[in-house]
C-alpha cells in the first residue's frame, strides 16, 4: 500500500497572494502570473498576462489582476501556436 502522502501529487496547485514591500505579487508555485503596486497614497497600479491598469483600492487591484489571468487562459491564441 502506498503512503498516503502520495495523495498531495494529484492535487492542483493554487495560486496565492503573496506580500511586498511596495505592493503584492500573485505566484503560481515559482511563476509570477501577475502584480499590484502602489503608486502614491490610496492608489495602485496592477500588471498581469500582458495587460495592466490603475485601481483605488487595494481590493479591486488584485480581483483585475486574477480576472486578466481568467481571460488569458480562456482566450483563444490568435496564430494557433
Amino acid at each position: 500500500m502506498k503512503p498516503t502522502s502520495d495523495k498531495k501529487k494529484g492535487r492542483k496547485q493554487k495560486a496565492i497572494w503573496e506580500r511586498g514591500y511596495n505592493g503584492h505579487v500573485y505566484w503560481l508555485g515559482k511563476a509570477k502570473l501577475g502584480k499590484v503596486t502602489l503608486s502614491g497614497q490610496k492608489h495602485y497600479t496592477w500588471a498581469a498576462a500582458g495587460r495592466g491598469g490603475e485601481a483605488e483600492s487595494l481590493d479591486s487591484a488584485k480581483k483585475a489582476v486574477e480576472m486578466a489571468i481568467l481571460m488569458a487562459d480562456k482566450q483563444l491564441d490568435l496564430f494557433g501556436e
